[in-house]
């Protein structure tokens, strides 16, 4: 009986280490009134599926690569979105994985660590401050920020990342539709 005590006492420690990390998204991802998890999921799904869009911007690609790690971390967690199809989650997953290897980012890193350095770089890079963007990029997040730059600038192919983008704006639409988000209204719909 003294066991399962012991045992019944470690249950919320050991609940709270298996929850993954979460990551926000700064201030300045969207400007003005806007909601920036929506920004987010049109804004990754159209660099990803028109990749000539971020093509020798690595300002932009960096933005792209941060939202992608932030929606990984919100669409499964934020209560917003529970009526996403579950799959949804494993596809951001495995897009984030595929970025993170692309672009040489530590498997292990807490996904605010990766979102602030990619949005520092992205803000370093728009003031033309390459030696800023290249420090916003530390290890042990980033292997080797200048490293990264390069790839930020001429992205690989990611059709992982394509798909689970366009899919999570494809889900976005539907949910929309079907007025099924926790807002509290009628989703649009009299």
């Amino acid at each position: 009986m003294r066991r399962m005590l012991s045992l019944a006492a470690l249950l919320p420690v050991l609940a709270c280490s298996a929850v993954p990390p979460y990551a926000s998204l700064p201030a300045d991802a969207v400007v003005g009134a806007g909601d920036p998890t929506r920004a987010a999921i049109i804004g990754s799904a159209y660099a990803f599926s028109a990749p000539e869009s971020v093509a020798g911007r690595p300002d932009a690609a960096a933005r792209a690569a941060a939202q992608v790690e932030y929606l990984a971390t919100e669409i499964p967690s934020g209560p917003r979105w529970y009526a996403f199809n579950p799959s949804i989650t494993a596809e951001l997953a495995a897009a984030r994985d595929g970025l993170r290897t692309a672009l040489g980012i530590s498997p292990s890193a807490p996904p605010q660590a990766v979102v602030d350095g990619l949005y520092a770089a992205s803000r370093a890079l728009r003031a033309g401050d390459q030696a800023g963007a290249g420090q916003a990029l530390q290890a042990p997040v980033f292997r080797d920020g200048q490293a990264t730059l390069l790839r930020l600038a001429s992205l690989p192919p990611l059709p992982r990342t394509r798909i689970a983008t366009s899919l999570t704006n494809q889900e976005m639409t539907r949910v929309d539709n079907d007025g099924r988000f926790a807002d509290g209204g009628d989703g649009g719909k009299d």
